[in-house]
């Protein structure tokens, strides 16, 4: 098994961050990373990286020889724009130098992960975070809420939250980095991923606990969103943090 592990952000990180995580990736391990509307904060080969919010799956290798341990922290969707202090979507679907985004902040943090160990670095990255001060953006976060419930359309969760669907677009966008529509699916792939333990023992009924609209667009769409058929993506498939 993948040895990675997810650790509770403190208290007053809990409104922003989903989780601290680390892992150790095995040599020619490959990982594959799906979308779960987060950003992360990650030090990777002694290097401090934005991790956007992901439309689409990443493969990614550790060779031959071993690498140092990865380190992160993931915000939850929503809280990310804030956090960043700029629009989401524009790390989405990058890996960028956290020094380009920060650079009054980058170098000096980036030193003071190399020089500390494992422990050290996770709390390193909270309590940078945590010196932000931001706030998630309390729409987007209930829109993401609502859109994670079987059935929803967006036309009504805007309704719901008094807004109209391009302001909801608009705010979807800055906070996480894609709009109500991919976080929907988003959602959906992941309402999959936690059925897989006790779920219906056919991948119809699986679809349908979903919210699928068929067994055929679950298939579609969880090719999109891993790159994997939903046979082998759910043979593993395991839900982290978001």
């Amino acid at each position: 098994m993948t040895p990675y592990r997810e650790l509770a952000p403190p208290a007053g990180l809990l409104p922003v961050v989903a989780c601290l995580w680390e892992h150790d990736a095995p040599p020619g391990h490959e990982q594959r990373i799906i979308p779960d509307g987060c950003v992360d904060l990650v030090r990777i080969d002694g290097e401090l990286v934005i991790v956007g919010a992901d439309t689409g799956p990443v493969v990614s290798g550790s060779g031959a020889a071993p690498t140092s341990r990865t380190s992160g922290i993931r915000l939850r969707p929503g809280a990310a724009g804030a956090v960043l202090g700029i629009p989401a979507s524009e790390v989405r679907d990058q890996r960028v130098p956290l020094v380009e985004v920060w650079p009054d902040v980058g170098p000096a943090l980036a030193d003071a992960l190399d020089a500390a160990d494992p422990a050290g670095r996770l709390d390193l990255l909270a309590r940078t975070v945590l010196r932000r001060k931001a706030e998630r953006d309390g729409l987007v976060a209930a829109a993401a809420r609502r859109l994670g419930a079987p059935g929803s359309r967006i036309s009504g969760v805007a309704q719901e939250l008094g807004v109209s669907e391009r302001h909801l677009h608009r705010r979807t966008v800055d906070a996480v980095g894609y709009g109500p529509k991919m976080l929907g699916r988003v959602a959906r792939l992941r309402r999959l991923i936690a059925l897989s333990g006790g779920a219906p023992a056919s991948l119809a009924e699986r679809a349908a606990a979903a919210g699928y609209a068929s067994q055929a667009h679950m298939s579609d769409e969880v090719r999109r969103l891993t790159g994997l058929t939903p046979v082998r993506f759910l043979e593993d498939a395991t839900l982290t943090a978001a």
